[in-house]
C-alpha cells in the first residue's frame, strides 16, 4: 500500500527531493500519489514531522 501525509504536515518540502519516482506533490499539506509510490519509505524517513505512513 502507498505511503500517506497525514495533517502533521508542515510543507518543508524535505520529502519531495528524495522521492525517487516523484511521487509527492506540494500544497499546504503535500501528498503522495498512490498510482506513483513505490512504498520504498523514503520519504518516511526524512519527514521532521513524522507525517508520512504507510497507508492502511
Amino acid at each position: 500500500m502507498a505511503y500517506v501525509i497525514s495533517d502533521d504536515c508542515i510543507a518543508c518540502g524535505t520529502c519531495i527531493d528524495e522521492c525517487p519516482v516523484g511521487a509527492i506533490s506540494e500544497g499546504e499539506k503535500y501528498s503522495i500519489d498512490p498510482q506513483q509510490c513505490t512504498e520504498c519509505g523514503t520519504c518516511a524517513d526524512v519527514c521532521p514531522s513524522e507525517a508520512i505512513h504507510p497507508g492502511a
